[in-house]
């Protein structure tokens, strides 16, 4: 289990569902709808992670804003290549492909419909013991 999960927002999160799931294989957990027909909450699930993610707001009562395409985030992938096909036949604007990196790692980036950035490589990242 993570312990740790990102919270994403994006200004048409139905589109960012659509294309989450179809270009980097996340599927659908949980939608909740709000009363303005925006979304409030949702879950997707790739593997064993999850993100999270609602409609981009400015804020109010206190919380604060949840601002829309201001991500970069890492999912570790069994096969980066593979992975990197299925994104590239849904249209996902590739900017880097498939690379070997010095640390072991085949991974590649691209951005989501609204700009988040996205990396997917076989690299996992393991908590260390504390000291």
């Amino acid at each position: 289990m993570s312990t740790i999960t990102p919270i994403l927002g994006y200004r048409d999160p139905r589109a960012a569902i659509e294309f989450l799931c179809e270009a980097f294989g996340f599927e659908r957990q949980l939608v909740v709808d709000g009363e303005d027909g925006g979304v409030v909450h949702a879950e997707l699930r790739l593997g064993d992670a999850v993100v999270m993610l609602a409609t981009a707001s400015e804020g109010s009562g206190g919380r604060p804003a949840i601002a829309a395409g201001a991500h970069h985030l890492y999912v570790a992938v069994d096969d980066a290549d593979a992975h990197h096909r299925q994104a590239v036949a849904a249209g996902a604007d590739v900017f880097e492909g498939p690379t070997d990196r010095d640390y072991g790692s085949r991974e590649y980036g691209a951005r989501d419909a609204e700009g988040g950035v996205w990396w997917f490589g076989t690299y996992v990242p393991q908590p260390q013991p504390s000291a």
